[in-house]
């Protein structure tokens, strides 16, 4: 037994917070995750990556995705060649150990500080670093148990032929898809029947996962523990054995909008076995969770003249995310993921990445609580650290927002920006409500100040130039010196070897 907290992380995977009923979706209700809100602090200013890869890094290393040199990941798809034949296990994890930046001894990551603190520290889902990692990667970054996958592109399909233990292959009786019975990303004849055909899909992978968190909180209930659940729900394509019975009476949904629907309800239930477990085990009022996605909303349920996706809208009108971009209304998406933001996955937009947030503490966190303070997702490693009265390791990014959550506002530090990479380039957003973008195809900036403007439709450039100029200098600091680095091909590092993917 210990004062220290427990501390449970669940990582949503492409989930806007418009999908989540706290945060306003009115086509079901999310009842588990709303329940952490209504027992926690729910954050209306919290922002992700623009994508999953380095959203993940960023929140382990502490460190924003704009810098120069600090980590790179290799393509996902590789662990496939074990499928084939192609490659052994061993040839796969010495191509990833030798390709790209390696940590170095002085690299802390997220899962050190409680290890150093004593917890034991466990990773369950999907693969925590870029899109390929290894088991001795993944220990290294400070987790003493790990299990799931190791490969993005698997990730992609929900009924893995075989997942990883502490480093080791094990087997998923009932599942025979080399690419884990990964679906087609939009509706049509062709894909419904695939979805409906079960043959090699006998275990949904967020049914092992709950099997093995539960598991690891039963092993470790006597003593402090952090769990990380980087969950694969709700990206698509859309897989889910069958529709849940909240939505399934809709005459509001089509099939496929039901199905996705029932992914994110999946993940409530998620939540729901994680505090029902707590409460059973009378360790709830002794941990923190916090619930947060990766990075903004993305359309998956993608229906020919209902629903489009990031480049184009319902009347054929290009995206080219500089001057025209995703909106519900004009994209078709019945659910208003983006909560009504522009912009979806991979832009800048504050579609794109900002996030969910909550973090439920009883007896120390109020409830029902509301916060506009601005946060970012590599702020958990100085929160943590906070938490358990360690120091921040030199050289991180973070701000601790601890003193928010407890409502010690006076000692809340404050910063004056945050910053985050996109595929067009970086974007720097200020505490008091200005946005810098910067756009790679034509060496431009765009200004916004989303306090009054939260669609981002009225592009205030060329009326402040000086603002432009002092924020655009912040930007370029923050990218070391060369915007490119706010841009994820940056950190993208090919294998030597050709062809194996």
């Amino acid at each position: 037994m210990t004062d220290n907290p427990n501390i449970i992380l669940i990582y949503a995977d492409d989930l806007g917070r418009g999908m989540l009923s706290c945060y306003g979706q009115r086509h079901f209700e999310t009842p588990n995750i709303d329940r952490l809100a209504n027992e926690g602090m729910r954050f209306n200013h919290a922002y992700g990556c623009a994508f999953c890869a380095p959203s993940r890094a960023s929140m382990l290393t502490g460190l924003h995705d704009c810098h120069k040199g600090t980590w790179t990941y290799t393509k996902g798809g590789i662990y496939k060649n074990i499928s084939s034949g192609k490659m052994e296990y061993s040839e796969i994890t010495e191509l990833i150990h030798t390709t790209g930046l390696q940590a170095t001894d002085g690299d802390v990551f997220l899962p050190q500080m409680p290890e150093e603190a004593g917890y034991y520290t466990g990773q369950i889902g999907k693969l925590e670093w870029g899109f390929a990692t290894t088991g001795d990667r993944i220990r290294r970054h400070g987790w003493k148990y790990h299990y799931g996958y190791y490969d993005h592109q698997r990730c992609h399909g929900f009924y893995p032929p075989f997942l990883f233990d502490n480093g080791d292959i094990t087997e998923i009786k009932g599942n025979t898809h080399a690419d884990c019975g990964k679906h087609q990303n939009i509706e049509s004849d062709e894909n419904l029947e695939h979805r409906r055909n079960r043959k090699g899909k006998a275990v949904y992978s967020q049914d092992i996962f709950n099997e093995k968190i539960i598991q690891f909180i039963r092993n470790h209930k006597d003593k402090p523990f952090f769990l990380y659940h980087p969950s694969q729900l709700p990206h698509g394509p859309i897989a889910i054995p069958e529709i849940h019975p909240a939505v399934k009476q809709s005459s509001e949904l089509t099939t496929y909008e039901k199905e996705y629907a029932s992914m994110i309800l999946k993940l409530d239930e998620t939540v729901g076995i994680i505090l029902d477990e707590l409460q059973r085990l009378g360790i709830d009022d002794r941990t923190m969770i916090i619930f947060c996605s990766d990075n903004g909303h993305e359309v998956y349920a993608k229906q020919v003249g209902r629903t489009t996706g990031r480049n184009k809208s319902l009347d054929n009108e290009q995206f080219d995310d500089i001057t025209t971009k995703f909106y519900s209304e004009t994209g078709g998406d019945v659910f208003n993921g983006n909560d009504g933001m522009g912009g979806l996955k991979f832009s800048s937009w504050e579609g794109g990445t900002r996030i969910p947030y909550i973090v439920r503490y009883p007896e120390y966190i109020p409830e029902d609580t509301e916060s506009n303070q601005m946060i970012t997702n590599y702020d958990v490693m100085p929160t943590i650290a906070d938490l358990l009265g360690m120091n921040i390791p030199d050289g991180k990014d973070g701000v601790s927002f601890l003193p928010t959550l407890f409502q010690q506002s006076e000692q809340q530090q404050s910063r004056e920006w945050i910053v985050y990479a996109s595929r067009l380039g970086p974007a720097l957003v200020t505490s008091d409500g200005w946005k810098c973008r910067y756009i790679n195809k034509n060496n431009t900036f765009q200004l916004y100040y989303i306090k009054e403007d939260y669609r981002e439709e009225q592009d205030l450039s060329s009326d402040y130039p000086d603002l432009v100029e002092r924020l655009s200098g912040w930007l370029l600091n923050a990218c070391d010196g060369d915007y490119h680095h706010g841009t994820p091909h940056a950190h993208l590092t090919e294998y030597p070897t050709k062809n194996l993917t």
